[in-house]
C-alpha cells in the first residue's frame, strides 16, 4: 500500500466559529496525536483528503502529513462528516510506526458463484468488515474469499478466512461470514384448498344442500 503525502497548516484558533470558516475555505480541521507525543491542531485540504478516503485503501491509506517540514506517518481515524451533506467536518490523525502493528477494519468480498446457489440456494453474507491487526505496510486493501465450493447448508466461518501472512484477527472464530441457505418454498396448503366445499357447491355425482337445493326441488315438482 503506497504512502500518500498530505500538506497541513497549523491551527491556532479553536472553536466552532473558526472551524466553520476554515471549512468554507476548503480546509478540514484536524488533530494529530499518538505515540506519546503532544496533540497538534492542524488543517488539511478538504478536496485532497476526500480524494484519499475515496481511494481503494480508504481510511487505511498510510498518510505522510507534512507538519512544519516534518513527515509524520499517520492513519485517518474518527472521520466526522456532515449528517446530510456528507462533507468532512473533522478528522483525527493517529501517529503510527512502521514496526508497530495497528488495528484496521477491512472490507470482506465474496468471489465466485456458490455451488449451492446454482442448485437453487441463497448466498447470505453476514460479515462485511473484519477487524485485523498488522504492520502498517501489511494492511490489506480487502479480504477476498472464494465461495464457489459452498453447497446448500454450508457455512464459512471466521476461522476459515485465508488471511495474508502477517495479518491476524481477534474476531470470534465461530462467527459465520457467509452461508448458503436452502430455498424457501411454501409447503403449507391454504385452508379450504383440499377436501372442503363452500356453501352451495355440488360435489361431483352428488346434490347440493341448502336453499339452492330446495329451490331446485321446488322447480322439479311444479
Amino acid at each position: 500500500m503506497p504512502d500518500i503525502t498530505l500538506a497541513t497548516q497549523p491551527r491556532t484558533t479553536l472553536g466552532s466559529r473558526p472551524a466553520g470558516r476554515l471549512r468554507r475555505e476548503g480546509k478540514v480541521p484536524a488533530v494529530v496525536y499518538g505515540l506519546g507525543t503532544d496533540t497538534l491542531s492542524v488543517t488539511v485540504p478538504s478536496r485532497d483528503l476526500q480524494h484519499i478516503l475515496a481511494g481503494e485503501s480508504g481510511a487505511n491509506t498510510l498518510i505522510n502529513l507534512d507538519v512544519d517540514g516534518e513527515s509524520v506517518l499517520t492513519l485517518a481515524r474518527q472521520i466526522h462528516r456532515h449528517p446530510t451533506r456528507g462533507e468532512l467536518v473533522h478528522v483525527d490523525f493517529i501517529r503510527i510506526s512502521r514496526d508497530i502493528a495497528v488495528s484496521a477494519e477491512i472490507p470482506v468480498h465474496l468471489l465466485g458463484e456458490a455451488t449451492g446457489v446454482r442448485d437453487g440456494g441463497l448466498l447470505e453474507q453476514l460479515l462485511f468488515n473484519l477487524t485485523v491487526e498488522a504492520m502498517p505496510g501489511n494492511i490489506p486493501v480487502s479480504i477476498e474469499i472464494d465461495v464457489t465450493s459452498l453447497a446448500i447448508g454450508d457455512q464459512l466461518r471466521v476461522e476459515e478466512i485465508p488471511l495474508p501472512e502477517g495479518v491476524v484477527t481477534h474476531a470470534e472464530p465461530e462467527f459465520v461470514v457467509a452461508q448458503v441457505a436452502a430455498p424457501r418454498i411454501a409447503t403449507e396448503v391454504g385452508e379450504g384448498e383440499e377436501g372442503e366445499l363452500g356453501e352451495g357447491e355440488v360435489a361431483e355425482g352428488g346434490a347440493a344442500d341448502g336453499p339452492a337445493a330446495e329451490a331446485a326441488d321446488d322447480a322439479g315438482n311444479e
